[in-house]
């Protein structure tokens, strides 16, 4: 029996989630929480990654192939655990697949409603800030409010070395987080699946007063209502859950197995 024989038989009735690396696993520890029975499976694109520095073109066809991959091997639904990826390329996607895909994106209308100061910070991929949908965001969430957009290069690869509280960490999360604070920020977006990872680390920074805002468990909850009753799985038995990458896969089990425990076993996507 064919390894692609055994896992796209595997994939029947489970749900697809996928990003550029192991960022998306922030997104998959809220869905496995929000839906235990269900059976999960995770591609990490890091043969592919980070996608923040990418252009258009590539981001929508490294979202077009795995997204197709997921789909042709059975998936009942899919959640692009990447705000570059679906800020980019979600609506080709969904024009080629029917199943339900779900979406992330950057969590401004919360952070606009909460901030107390006025004034909020984005966190993101220089792609994901200068996409359409960002600008719509905060053009419908972000009246009498002032939102800082900020890039922050090297911190998905931060993570994706699985290196969340170094001293260069430290100091790469300062450079550009200080400067928003003294403008007066009272309300971060973590709008990089990624940054999560980050946020004890950020925390320490911007002090306990600070808000760090992550739209995972609203993506779990949109996931589980697009399932509805006749896709969700009803069995009492705990599901399982697969990764793979495109990238090197000793180097992802490493990561891997940091972030989300030991009994993570990584496979190669082909």
């Amino acid at each position: 029996m064919s390894a692609h024989h055994h896992s796209s038989s595997s994939f029947t009735d489970a749900i697809g989630v996928f990003d550029s690396g192991v960022g998306g696993l922030s997104v998959l520890r809220a869905i496995r929480d929000a839906l235990p029975a269900e059976n999960l499976v995770y591609v990490a694109d890091s043969g592919h990654a980070p996608y923040g520095d990418q252009s258009e073109a590539h981001i929508t066809q490294r979202t077009l192939t795995v997204g197709n991959w997921l789909a042709s091997a059975g998936v009942k639904a899919i959640t692009v655990a990447c705000n570059t990826a679906t800020v980019v390329a979600i609506r080709h996607l969904r024009e080629q697949i029917d199943i339900p895909v779900v979406a992330i994106e950057p969590a401004i209308k919360p952070a606009a409603n909460k901030t107390r100061s006025g004034v909020v910070a984005v966190l993101a991929t220089t792609q994901t800030l200068q996409s359409e949908s960002v600008a719509r965001l905060c053009q419908e969430h972000g009246e009498g409010k002032r939102i800082l957009l900020q890039a922050c290069p090297g911190w998905v690869e931060a993570v994706e070395m699985a290196d969340l509280d170094s001293l260069r960490t430290q100091a790469l999360l300062r450079q550009f987080v200080e400067p928003l604070i003294s403008e007066g920020a009272d309300t971060f977006v973590l709008g990089c699946t990624h940054y999560p990872f980050l946020r004890g680390a950020l925390q320490r920074i911007v002090g306990e007063q600070v808000a760090l805002i992550d739209p995972a468990v609203a993506v779990a909850t949109e996931l589980t209502r697009r399932l509805g009753n006749n896709l969700l799985t009803h069995a009492k038995t705990l599901g399982s859950t697969r990764f793979f990458t495109t990238g090197n896969v000793a180097h992802v089990q490493q990561v891997v197995s940091h972030l989300w425990g030991d009994g993570a076993i990584v496979e190669s996507m082909a």
